[in-house]
């Protein structure tokens, strides 16, 4: 592992090993010339390959002919930054430390600084922290209307940090948290980055779209259903540890009660619903189309649902908001009745009024007829029960 270079009289050393440290004699004639050599091994738990939320272990050894120098360590993280690290063991030949859990935004090149007072030692040693993971926010949620379409997208990291072993994957579904999870898809990425996808679920419809990046994960929903709504998890798997990564649906729709055409004099209820509680600073507004600041009706903290009385045709809007942008919005459209049908509802309601007293006095009169039948029925057989008894007498004498 080592050969002289002829012009320079130099001594190079291939892949060195902690053993090769010592002291190096140069002799030429009567001159003498001695050099120390002190190497550093550096070695990162996992090959420096690791999931988000993993806690690295990062070994420094040191080796030399005179007594080891006390090391003070500092590591610098890919965006330059200072780490802090927790000691696990120090014993002067070996340093131990563990660094705080990583993020996907973690990988890069890191450096480890070796500074020593006596003997003088500034030494830089350069290593890659590789996190596969997740573009995407930890939690990200996602609105949609009724019979809209929604494209769910999980963007991975493996290309950009250039990831050269296999992994796999799966997208599950559930309309809560405690739910039972349904998968929808598994995938596999190959080492040279080639990604395949498998449908495994028809618990409702959906497609996997043709993605223009091999390093993105997307779920089509065509038509939304009100009960699409829920965790969409996207899981990595890699050497059986796993990364997991949630996409919150949340669906919205409008109606009235009761439905269809307004009649004149009468009034409706629209109820807008989102398919589950709202957070803090988020909020649902209805709010009529050329109306006034009275015909504008907002949700409670957390609310999922806002509901405004109407007595007028007219247009009317139903807006989600989180921190003052707006998200969606649905229309509903509230029509008047033709003048014929308030006419039969009012006509139907006056005549509904007098059958109504009409079997009522029908009643009555049955009922007192009823009474009367009943009593002359008493009557008579009163009468003939006295006959019976006076014949009896008669019969006697």
């Amino acid at each position: 592992r080592s050969e002289i270079i002829p012009k320079t009289k130099q001594l190079k050393v291939l892949n060195l090993k902690l053993s090769d440290a010592g002291i190096y004699t140069c002799e030429y004639g009567s001159h003498t010339v001695s050099i120390s050599l002190h190497v550093f091994e550096l070695t990162i738990s996992s090959h420096g390959h690791f999931l988000p939320n993993e806690v690295p272990k990062l070994t420094l050894m040191q080796n030399s002919s005179k007594p080891l120098p006390d090391l003070s360590i500092t590591l610098f993280n890919s965006n330059n930054n200072t780490v802090i690290t927790k000691p696990l063991q120090n014993t002067r030949q070996k340093y131990i430390l563990e660094l705080k859990k990583l993020e996907a935004t973690d990988s890069g090149t890191w450096m480890c600084h070796v500074h020593a007072d006596s003997p003088l030692i500034n030494q830089n040693i350069a290593f890659d922290v590789k996190v596969l993971g997740f573009q995407n926010p930890v939690l990200e949620r996602k609105y949609a209307t009724v019979d809209s379409t929604v494209i769910l997208s999980w963007h991975l990291n493996f290309q950009k940090i250039i990831w050269k072993g296999g992994f796999t994957g799966q997208l599950n579904w559930k309309q809560h948290q405690n739910a039972t999870p349904h998968e929808l898809l598994d995938f596999n990425v190959t080492a040279w980055g080639v990604q395949h996808k498998t449908k495994k679920s028809s618990h409702f419809r959906f497609e996997i779209p043709e993605s223009k990046s091999e390093s993105t994960i997307e779920l089509k929903l065509p038509k939304v259903h009100f009960n699409h709504s829920g965790q969409y998890q996207c899981q990595l798997v890699y050497n059986r540890r796993y990364a997991q990564n949630k996409i919150e649906l949340v669906v919205m729709k409008v109606s009235a009660n009761p439905v269809g055409p307004l009649p004149r004099g009468t009034k409706t209820t629209l109820i807008c619903q989102v398919s589950s509680p709202l957070p803090p600073n988020a909020h649902l507004l209805w709010e009529r189309v050329n109306g006034t600041q009275a015909d504008v009706k907002k949700s409670t903290q957390n609310e999922a649902k806002v509901e405004v009385n109407v007595s007028a045709a007219g247009l009317w809007n139903c807006h989600l908001i989180e921190d003052n942008d707006m998200k969606i919005s649905l229309r509903y459209p509230v029509e008047e009745a033709p003048v014929w049908i308030s006419y039969a509802v009012t006509g139907a309601s006056i005549g509904g009024s007098v059958l109504v007293f009409g079997l009522a006095c029908l009643c009555i009169i049955s009922g007192i007829s009823w009474q009367r039948r009943r009593q002359r029925a008493k009557r008579m057989i009163r009468a003939r029960q006295h006959l019976l008894e006076n014949k009896t007498c008669q019969c006697q004498q």
